[in-house]
């Protein structure tokens, strides 16, 4: 049963020889360009967590004197004794703040982590 077509050949591309390995942990050891291009997107990743993290505890402090502004009525209320807001700043604040570094930390470890898998070429 042939039909008259030419049997399909399968085309696969020969291997190069004389191709260089990337070496990515001597790169990065050695301080060569590829390697600075490595360390360079390492610290960028971690400048722009950094950052959106600020971001975060930034806007979670000033909340409290914009709550505090746009609700006067709420610097009255007093909570065993003590003004709402002050409470706010003390019991809120500052675990909101904890968390963030924390969270900060593993992100940034996760993210040498990986900086560590694209060196040593793991997948």
């Amino acid at each position: 049963m042939t039909s008259g077509r030419p049997q399909r050949e399968r085309v696969v591309l020969a291997h190069r020889r004389g191709t260089r390995m990337v070496r990515t942990r001597a790169e990065v050891q050695e301080q060569t360009q590829v390697g600075d291009a490595f360390v360079r997107g390492l610290v960028r990743a971690q400048l722009g967590l950094a950052l959106r993290l600020g971001a975060v505890a930034v806007a979670a402090v000033a909340a409290v004197p914009l709550l505090i502004g746009l609700f006067p009525e709420v610097a009255a209320v007093k909570v065993f004794g003590i003004r709402l807001n002050w409470v706010l700043l003390a019991a809120v604040v500052y675990p909101v703040m904890y968390g963030i570094g924390r969270l900060y930390v593993r992100l940034a470890e996760q993210s040498e982590r990986d900086f560590v898998r694209v060196v040593d070429g793991e997948p």
